[in-house]
């Protein structure tokens, strides 16, 4: 027994390895035959293999929170169409290089809708980055002082999904600016995006200082994407009005 997990340790079958002992109780006590014998441990390495790269996949992910779709009350939310959400969980959206808005007040829950679609993505064995913008800006700002920049742009541009959150919550500076189109330029129609912001396209050229490169950002963005708007009140104002601090 101590050969055989010795050796399953250095071909790193750790799905066989962890569950060897067990599995040779069960097959004793059934009669197995070898071959199915066989196929439960490949079943276990395979379920090793998927769940391990599921965590790695979610580490790397830097999700705020594990927020689901099965949390979210779309009672609360009318406005939002529930097949909408359902067609974008399917994550067809990522395959076809295309993208995700979501336009709300905050707290209307589109940071939340975006985790979601985000771990449904990671569960399809897509990689997945969360980022803010003001994060992400400030990240590719710093970056061009240490000359690492082209190395952050590619960390930006090689998940298959790039979730960006909290456009519009206040007005970009230029350089910022420059670097926000790069982005979006580079992804377009090579990986997808789900983009959740305040502002309804009208008003994003108050977001960026330049409305030409404003105008270039939301062509790129809306050419292949999924607009979902949420006419909705905000989740943390019931839960402030639920415990009496808000009138």
């Amino acid at each position: 027994m101590q050969t055989a997990k010795t050796k399953l340790k250095e071909f790193k079958l750790a799905g066989i390895y962890n569950c060897l002992e067990e599995r040779l109780a069960f097959a004793k006590e059934k009669s197995l035959a070898y071959v199915d014998f066989l196929e439960l441990l490949l079943e276990d390495e395979t379920n090793s293999r998927r769940d391990n790269g599921y965590r790695k996949r979610y580490s790397k992910a830097k999700l705020p929170a594990h927020k689901t779709i099965e949390d979210f009350d779309f009672s609360f939310q009318p406005s939002i169409d529930k097949k909408t959400i359902n067609d974008c969980l399917t994550c067809n959206f990522i395959r076809e290089k295309q993208n995700i808005v979501f336009i709300g007040n905050p707290g209307t829950g589109k940071s939340h809708l975006a985790v979601a679609i985000g771990i449904k993505a990671l569960m399809k064995n897509f990689k997945v980055i969360f980022t803010s913008v003001a994060e992400m800006l400030h990240t590719l700002n710093s970056a061009k002082a240490d000359n690492s920049y082209n190395q952050k742009i590619n960390y930006f541009l090689n998940p298959d999904l790039l979730i960006l959150d909290e456009l519009g919550f206040k007005k970009l500076p230029s350089y910022s600016a420059d670097d926000f189109f790069e982005i979006i330029a580079k992804r377009y129609e090579k990986g997808s995006l789900i983009i959740t912001t305040n502002k309804p396209f009208e008003l994003w050229s108050d977001i960026f200082t330049d409305h030409i490169l404003a105008s270039a950002i939301l062509d790129r963005i809306v050419h292949y994407s999924e607009v979902i708007k949420i006419n909705g009140p905000s989740y943390r104002a019931k839960n402030l009005k639920k415990g009496g601090d808000l009138t």
